[in-house]
């Protein structure tokens, strides 16, 4: 059973950070390329950043040198340390499999996911 435990949100203020976790499970977590994602209230899910299982990576522009994505491929665990964040950063955040960059999540299901509030 695919699972997907994200954790580490919480409300900061503009210009903080915070590290996301995701821990995932039921999977050969190697073999595949790790997604974040975010979903603001009233839109639809974005791609935020992705890495390869080789630590090759990718970010959507509004994140680019801001965020930086990781991953412990001995601890099936992805992570998203996000500086300098912003108001627009605020949503809540999932992880997901994808066989490339860019490509349709690999799983259906979808963990928790985790809320971040950028406020003062």
């Amino acid at each position: 059973q695919v699972q997907f435990v994200e954790s580490g949100g919480g409300l900061v203020q503009p210009g903080g950070s915070l590290r996301l976790s995701c821990a995932a499970s039921g999977f050969t977590f190697s073999s595949y390329v790790m997604s974040w994602y975010r979903q603001a209230p009233g839109k639809g899910r974005m791609l935020v950043a992705g890495i390869t299982a080789g630590g090759n990576r990718n970010y959507a522009d509004s994140v680019k040198g801001r965020f930086t994505i990781s991953r412990d491929n001995a601890k099936n665990t992805v992570y998203l340390q996000m500086n300098s964040l912003k108001p627009e950063d605020t949503a809540v955040y999932y992880c997901n499999a994808v066989t490339y960059y860019s490509g349709p999540p690999r799983f259906s299901s979808w963990g928790q996911g985790t809320q971040v509030v950028v406020s003062s």
